[in-house]
């Protein structure tokens, strides 16, 4: 079976000439700006293992970027899609009601961490309007015009969410952007300032924080803070708990809402069903949780949740949409969150991050150019560098590494604010022999692009 099978290249060249033509066809039809760097074209796929029209086998860690945590084409998702299919595609839920989107709502009130007894859930289709919906519903609630958000983060592509967007490669041209918005410093540990320990950080990038009331925005005029517990585009890097600690508070204080953007994180990534849910853990929670991408196993879906008074203070009008909450759509994410449930992937995903923690640790050891790990169970985060010391970025060395994987059946993507970092997105349904060959792969494509060779005993620098 495919979702068993190991990575295998069996072309002389990649693409083979079934998906070299089907490339070809795309780069005639499509923008050039929707760039892929992968020499893949899809036939088929299934678990973990991505098979190309000419027979090559690849490792899949990207996921279609964290959406497939339970995998490519699960069997009882096709089916329940199936089953759903056989009723009806859709219903526009401002003009009728449907089964699928108020049983998901209700299965989501029931489980997100979010602040507050009683909840309310409504759907939209991606992680962009997830994210833009939440800031609507926190500006209904508090009356208040402006939000706050943070260095290295990515939160979509549309107007408004191009300007909370960190990097403005993202954003090329498009401005003016919207006012009201914000930019406070993400505490990045790693890339602290030189020489503060690591101790003194947190107070520091809380400090900063507390600036942006003095040089942007007073804080009786802030709705939100819009943050990402674990950043993704930004470079796979933890929100530390004492810093969400002190978000917290500072929203309390001031009467602003906490807004956990969870479209990477949620669905067991990172070995909660949120990443909020360690916040919770920790005894703080968001306000409004904004979630996609792994909800619907690549059916697109978005959901926002919120305690009952904030989500009753919307205006009627002011959310819904044409298919938001598709009957589809809908029956697809009921079966993965049962599936993730009933199969322990919140479990698996802790196991498989420790594993993938531990031979990246290896590396960091062995090899000068890995500077950083870091990340929260299955949502890991390596960062190259030119050498430890200096911590200079190495862009070009994580490209070449991205680029010689894929040659050898193992598709990784890179993240980070300077194009350094790869990422683990991995199915949470891999296999362990599937794991160990991944993990093989990478190695044998760091080694070969740094020029390694193994009787060396000292550490290697790029």
């Amino acid at each position: 079976m495919l979702r068993d099978a190991l990575p295998a290249i069996i072309t002389d060249t990649l693409p083979g000439p079934k998906s070299a033509e089907l490339i070809k066809r795309r780069e005639e039809a499509v923008p050039s700006a929707i760039h892929c760097i992968y020499p893949v074209a899809m036939k088929r796929a299934a678990g973990a293992i991505i098979e190309d029209l000419d027979g090559n086998r690849f490792l899949d860690w990207i996921g279609g970027v964290g959406v497939l945590n339970i995998g490519h084409a699960h069997p009882e998702v096709i089916a329940a899609v199936k089953e759903q299919a056989d009723k009806y595609f859709h219903g526009m839920f401002n003009v009728v009601t449907h089964e699928g989107y108020v049983k998901l709502a209700e299965k989501l009130n029931a489980i997100a961490p979010v602040k507050g007894e009683k909840k309310r859930t409504y759907f939209a289709n991606s992680g962009a309007e997830a994210d833009e919906n939440a800031v609507k519903i926190a500006k209904a609630f508090t009356g208040r015009p402006n939000i706050i958000v943070f260095t290295g983060a990515f939160h979509g592509r549309t107007l408004l969410t191009m300007s909370m967007t960190a990097k403005k490669a993202y954003a090329r041209g498009m401005g003016p952007f919207p006012d009201g918005v914000y930019r406070a410093e993400f505490p990045y540990l790693y890339r602290r300032p030189l020489g503060m320990p690591k101790e003194s950080a947190i107070g520091y990038y809380v400090e900063k924080l507390q600036e942006v009331f003095e040089n942007a925005s007073p804080a009786d005029q802030v709705a939100a803070m819009v943050v990402e517990p674990l950043q993704g585009e930004g470079g796979f890097i933890p929100a530390p708990i004492e810093w969400v600690k002190a978000l917290r508070r500072i929203c309390d204080k001031h009467g602003i809402l906490l807004i956990a953007d969870e479209v990477q994180s949620g669905f067991c990534r990172t070995g909660r069903m949120f990443a909020s849910d360690y916040w919770k853990e920790a005894g703080v929670m968001p306000d409004i949780i904004a979630t996609a991408k792994s909800i619907a196993a690549g059916v697109p879906l978005s959901a926002i949740i919120a305690r009952e008074e904030i989500m009753q203070a919307v205006p009627g009008g002011v959310i819904g949409g044409t298919f938001g909450g598709n009957a589809l759509a809908c029956a697809a994410a009921l079966k993965t969150i049962e599936i993730m449930e009933r199969d322990h992937l919140a479990e698996k995903s802790l196991a498989m991050g420790r594993k993938v923690m531990a031979r990246y640790q290896q590396w960091q050891e062995k090899y000068d150019v890995v500077g950083d790990v870091r990340g929260l169970g299955g949502m890991v985060g390596i960062e190259f560098v030119k050498d430890s010391w200096s911590k200079e970025p190495a862009p070009e060395l994580t490209a070449d590494i991205i680029n010689e994987a894929a040659r050898q059946g193992l598709l990784v993507e890179g993240a980070g604010i300077h194009g350094n970092v790869i990422r683990f997105l991995a199915p949470l349904v891999m296999s362990d022999e599937q794991l160990e060959a991944g993990l093989n792969i990478f190695e044998r494509a760091l080694q070969k692009c740094i020029g390694y060779e193994e009787s060396s005993q000292e550490k290697i620098t790029g």
